[in-house]
């Protein structure tokens, strides 16, 4: 018999890969990338003239998803030098929480004529982040009325999330709500499209649609955010659930002409870019935390155990591996405020030293960092550019950089950076151990592990051996090997992460004095996360509020 190949599709921020994985040893044969012509609006929308957009936007528009479909996956299979009959099955990924709105067929509100001049009809990237307003109110409502789902993720929910998203589009275009029939994850919106079958996925629904214990808060509940958002649950969110590796539909007539594969192949259930990563680094037993790292970082890890962790982004059974509770936990920014820094905060002598070493800034930045002791360069940063999603939940924070002098070079600052984030995981790390899920290995997954830089920054100050993903496309890999299982190929994820997955473990371990230094250097982050973070100082707060009233506030 033939070989069989499957096609996993990660949708990132920016861009959109394919990736041909066979099907009996996971060897990756190509990819292709699509990037999104529209990328991330954050200033206005893609109009005649343009809609401008207020802070803390973030938008998307989904046509660029298709396009993926139709350039990526037949370039990776072409590529792959394979008949397009031997693929089985196909599986996609997506950031989360991206929610797209749209009529019941799954027609994007944007593309409505009428909707395409209003900014709450189209998709709400998982950084938009201007509903903090309606997350702060979801979450002292569920406090006062000690809702029982609440401490399953940690205490407070994210204006990222689903009910936060869906509570600014009443309060702020009731005319757009009023028009949306379904609110819909992009992961399962994809699926939907490529399947014709619109089905909920479990991953998405219960770490950011909070259903747990197979209920969402109810109708009472969100009458008392408002009362025209009592129905919210039963009119534009509830589907049937995916359980994740299973076939959520055969690939429909359409969807084979756009990506040229065979019509009624396997789709499996849609999956977050995250929690597919894990089965792809075979990061499926207790104590593996996945640190999938990129413009953000998201923790997930699998444990026997049901626990309440401060800060978390949510505990599902079944959320990663079926049979476990899965447990998710992040960054909003850390590639990103690398690339802010070397993009904004870079004099040209450096930019210039760079190009004539033949380097790009943040490898010449990198090496210049490297030679430090730690401790050397006198500062300590915080890492919230993008706002603090563990173990705080509050977006409304904001970066910043103690100790600088007149003697602070941008290798200063940058290595500073760095180890901001690697605290930032290390408190997330210290809160799960506390919490009773122990973490005994850190698995790195995404471009930032070809920093060794970075690398030793975060094995040292987190005091753990660091395992590297055996892929560099882990997303693409883990949605592949879901779509292995949804096509029939293996019994279950864990099947499938044993004979496809690659982890190299134990690639870097800390260095003992290092970490002794690094101690003394987190004490002081810790204290400067708890005054800012905690309710010492509400500075970063008043300076958003300020900034929101002298720019302008919310759209419609």
């Amino acid at each position: 018999m033939s070989e069989q190949y499957v096609v996993g599709v990660d949708f990132g921020t920016l861009s959109g890969r394919a990736l041909v994985v066979a099907v009996g040893d996971g060897r990756e044969l190509a990819s292709a990338v699509h990037v999104y012509a529209h990328a991330v609006l954050t200033d206005a929308l893609p109009t005649t003239p343009g809609v401008p957009l207020p802070p803390d936007w973030a938008l998307q528009v989904p046509a660029d998803y298709i396009d993926v479909l139709r350039h990526a996956v037949p370039d990776a299979v072409r590529a792959a030098g394979i008949d397009p009959a031997q693929v089985i099955g196909i599986a996609t990924d997506f950031t989360a929480c991206t929610m797209v709105p749209t009529l019941a067929d799954g027609t994007p509100l944007n593309e409505l004529p009428q909707l395409a001049d209003r900014p709450h009809a189209y998709v709400k990237l998982w950084k938009h982040h201007a509903a903090q307003g309606q997350a702060d109110r979801i979450n002292t409502l569920a406090d006062q009325r000690g809702e029982a789902w609440l401490p399953r993720y940690g205490g407070l929910i994210s204006s990222e999330w689903e009910f936060a998203k869906g509570l600014q589009i009443l309060e702020e275009d009731p005319e757009v709500y009023a028009t949306m029939e379904r609110f819909v994850e992009a992961a399962d919106w994809i699926v939907w499209r490529l399947s014709g079958t619109y089905v909920r996925n479990a991953c998405s629904a219960g770490y950011k649609g909070i259903l747990q214990d197979d209920a969402y808060p109810g109708d009472d509940f969100l009458a008392g955010l408002n009362p025209g958002f009592a129905d919210f649950v039963n009119a534009k969110l509830a589907q049937p659930i995916g359980q994740l590796g299973h076939r959520a539909g055969g690939l429909t007539a359409e969807a084979a002409s756009w990506t040229g594969l065979p019509e009624g192949i396997a789709v499996a259930v849609g999956n977050v870019d995250a929690h597919v990563t894990a089965p792809a680094a075979q990061a499926v037993d207790a104590g593996q935390m996945v640190a999938i790292m990129g413009t953000s970082t998201c923790h997930v890890m699998s444990a026997e155990v049901l626990r309440e962790v401060p800060g978390m982004c949510g505990v599902v059974e079944g959320g990663i591996v079926a049979g476990t509770w899965g447990y998710e936990a992040g960054q909003s920014g850390v590639g990103d405020i690398f690339g802010w820094f070397v993009e904004h905060g870079v004099p040209a002598y450096v930019s210039e030293a760079a190009a004539a070493a033949g380097t790009s800034v943040h490898e010449h930045l990198a090496e210049l960092a490297s030679r430090q002791p730690v401790g050397a360069h006198g500062l300590v940063a915080l890492d919230w550019h993008s706002g603090n999603r563990s173990v705080l939940v509050d977006h409304e924070l904001t970066g910043l950089v103690l100790g600088q002098t007149l003697a602070t070079r941008p290798e200063d600052v940058y290595r500073a950076l760095i180890e901001a984030t690697a605290f930032g995981t290390r408190t997330i790390i210290e809160a799960f151990n506390a919490s009773g899920v122990p973490v005994h290995e850190l698995v790195i997954a995404g471009g930032l592990s070809k920093n060794p830089l970075l690398m030793q920054i975060y094995s040292d100050v987190t005091r753990l051996p660091l395992a590297v993903i055996g892929s560099e496309q882990g997303p693409a890999l883990g949605a592949a090997l879901h779509a292995a299982v949804a096509a029939g190929a293996y019994a279950d994820i864990r099947a499938a992460a044993k004979a496809m997955g690659s982890l190299h473990r134990a690639a870097v371990l800390p260095d003992e004095g290092r970490s002794e230094t690094y101690d003394r250097l987190f004490a002081e982050y810790t204290a400067l996360h708890d005054h800012f973070g905690r309710g010492g100082n509400d500075v970063m707060h008043r300076l958003r509020a300020l900034r929101r009233e002298v720019l302008g506030g919310g759209a419609s």
